[in-house]
């Protein structure tokens, strides 16, 4: 445990205070997660701390998200339930430190949602969803005090997606107008940096062959380029209204589908994939896109 958190909490109750049952209220949830972490609770759950915990919740809000898209509201229910968990675990934490708790979690979070609507709670107009978010983030910004809109850009957390980061950052850039007017402006960037990667490589190869660069710090000088086509590729799926870390998700998921096709279809022909050309994988990929469309249609 850390040196500097506080002892865990006596609890009166015993385990067998608590039974399986149907349904539950959040005050009991609150009172389970307590005793998980006392001294009578569980010995994973009373070791763990905010920073051995973190990447639990991040997990959780992946699979919540799956189980959204999925269309089932059982296993979308059961889902924000881990999420929560994770919530009101990290509450108990504080709770135990003197920090914080979940009241002050709840209270937080209501007390944003109305100063932030003030379109219905102030003076603010506000009558279609482009102007209440115009709205939230005028409101969040004189909330948090920034000054100036470098300050809304390095408040994006690092710990986003790449994909999902570089999207809220052109957003918020675009807040003050320094952005394409149509989608025609990122396509050409696209090409254009493209164009700067074909450059960077030739550079490199002939300066790590003359010993003027290390292979190390070639291929540094080709990522910057790589990232820059990247966040061009972002701004071009923005500016169609294209969320980029969900069609990125739904492309790896559909080249799963097609790759355990291909597979199938060269043990159909008793092949293993790595003993075939390139153009014979070509022919077992086609053939698992046609599949596929025969299938959608």
């Amino acid at each position: 445990m850390d040196s500097d958190r506080q002892s865990l909490p006596e609890f009166d109750l015993a385990s067998d205070t608590f039974t399986v049952k149907d349904q539950y209220t959040i005050g009991e949830l609150r009172t389970i997660m307590a005793f998980l972490r006392s001294e009578n609770g569980c010995p994973w759950d009373k070791v763990q701390t905010h920073d051995s915990i973190k990447k639990n919740l991040l997990e959780e809000a992946y699979e919540a998200i799956d189980a959204i898209e999925s269309g089932d509201p059982a296993l979308m229910a059961d889902e924000l339930g881990d999420v929560l968990m994770q919530v009101v675990f990290h509450a108990q934490m504080a709770s135990e430190q003197a920090a914080f708790d979940f009241d002050t979690v709840v209270s937080n979070i209501c007390r944003k949602l109305v100063s932030r609507h003030t379109h219905l709670f102030g003076q603010d107009q506000a009558d279609s969803p482009e102007a209440v978010l115009d709205t939230w983030e005028k409101n969040k910004l004189k909330e948090k005090g920034f000054a100036s809109q470098s300050q809304v850009l390095v408040d994006v957390p690092r710990s986003l997606p790449a994909l999902q980061r570089a999207f809220k950052v052109q957003q918020k850039a675009a807040q003050v107008g320094f952005d394409w007017d149509n989608p025609e402006g990122p396509k050409e960037k696209i090409l254009e940096e493209l164009d700067e990667i074909r450059e960077i490589l030739e550079q490199t190869r002939e300066q790590v062959a003359q010993e003027l660069l290390t292979a190390e710090q070639a291929g540094r000088a080709v990522a910057a380029e790589v990232g820059d086509l990247l966040f061009a590729v972002v701004n071009y799926a923005r500016h169609l209204k294209v969320q980029p870390e969900i069609a990125l998700t739904q492309t790896t998921d559909k080249f799963i589908h097609r790759f355990t096709e291909m597979e199938v279809l060269a043990e159909e022909d008793d092949k293993d994939l790595d003993e075939l050309t390139m153009n014979e994988l070509d022919a077992l990929w086609e053939a698992a896109k046609a599949g596929e469309k025969e299938h959608q249609a």
